[in-house]
């Protein structure tokens, strides 16, 4: 068990690696690689690890990244670095953190989990200045996946409201990717004209329409794909590029064009570091994540890039959006975490009716 208490800290760059691993409930995996800054004068220790904590669906774009950044890091400094990963729904992975993972570095599937690590005197406060783009490193968008034939004609946000389609969708409790739904479905009413009680009313019926809360967005995905359960999944838009892409299932789906954009963020766990001197190498993976060989990897796995190079690159792979909300659109993670997510807020009253 960690103890918790606050954090100095100064911020050089450094860097991180993978190989494979079991935590907890959450299954660690992988073997990395990493870019880094050149080799100090002083001796450099033969072999450093460091564990990367993040979120289930990011697995295939970090078994690329990270011996990517192995070998950069090699290159760089002569160090040979093990990457250990741990993949997870992003509410439970924060919790393992806070109950003692020890994380280097967390790249979780958005800002309100890691903000809980910085609550827990585990992270110091301004991390998001740490890291280009305020630390968001890849970014995705809400995409409805729909049954062959799209059955029930399900074109948007609105098709959700329907006592005849029933609705697949993680648990906002547990799955960092079910706030990005919630959110994507209050702001479909909100960011079009919509007021509040609308949004309520609305949000309320479609979780009407939800039989299961799996824990996190891979298991939603099994659940409908897999277990052949419900008319619609909402889900990352990544998820279904890298399912076509893999050839691993092929579900038709559709993008509503007025969308919340997902921001992914990464951050280093300064308490851990300073205990395990991993620092320089954790630091060094997290900026690892802006360069072109990195978000050229994500990307090909379906997220969208941060970078401008990247993004222009690739532009053409993803959905057209017309109207783009993001986190601040509600007031940023704290003031959502506190209306929508916490206890006795938004979310639990909608639950509470629709069950």
């Amino acid at each position: 068990m960690v103890s918790i208490s606050p954090v100095l800290r100064h911020r050089p760059h450094a860097a991180l690696a993978l190989a494979g691993l079991v935590v907890l409930p959450l299954a660690i995996s992988g073997s990395s690689t990493l870019l880094g800054q050149p080799a100090q004068a002083q001796a450099t220790p033969k072999k450093q690890e460091i564990l990367l904590v993040t979120y289930a669906v990011t697995k295939a774009a970090f078994d690329k990244v990270i011996p990517l950044f192995r070998a950069d890091w090699k290159k760089r400094t002569g160090q040979d670095v093990v990457v250990k990963s741990s993949f997870g729904g992003s509410g439970s992975q924060t919790r393992a953190v806070i109950d003692g993972l020890d994380a280097d570095v967390v790249a979780l599937a958005l800002a309100a989990d890691t903000l809980k690590l910085q609550e827990a005197g585990l992270i110091k406060p301004g991390w998001e200045k740490e890291n280009p783009n305020n630390a968001i490193f890849t970014n995705s968008t809400v995409a409805l996946f729909v049954r062959k034939g799209n059955p029930k004609r399900i074109n948007g946000w609105k098709d959700l409201d329907n006592k005849n389609v029933e609705v697949v969708t993680a648990n906002p409790k547990t799955s960092g990717g079910a706030r990005w739904n919630f959110l994507g479905l209050w702001g479909s009413v909100t960011e079009t004209g919509g007021n509040d009680a609308q949004a309520r009313s609305f949000i309320t019926n479609v979780y009407r329409n939800v039989d299961t809360l799996p824990k996190d967005a891979r298991e939603a995905t099994d659940v409908f794909v897999k277990r052949n359960q419900g008319d619609v999944l909402l889900n990352y838009e990544n998820e279904a590029i890298l399912a076509k892409k893999t050839g691993a299932w092929t579900i038709p789906y559709v993008v509503p064009k007025t969308n919340i954009l997902i921001e992914g963020p990464v951050a280093v766990v300064d308490k851990n570091v300073d205990k395990k001197g991993t620092r320089k190498v954790a630091e060094a993976f997290a900026r690892f994540l802006y360069t072109d060989a990195a978000q050229e990897a994500f990307a090909d796995e379906g997220f969208r890039p941060v970078t401008q190079k990247v993004k222009a690159a690739t532009r053409n792979r993803f959905a057209p959006l017309t109207k783009v909300f993001t986190a601040k659109d509600f007031g940023g993670w704290t003031a959502i975490n506190k209306t929508f997510f916490g206890n006795g807020g938004l979310w639990d009253q909608i639950f509470s009716k629709s069950r």
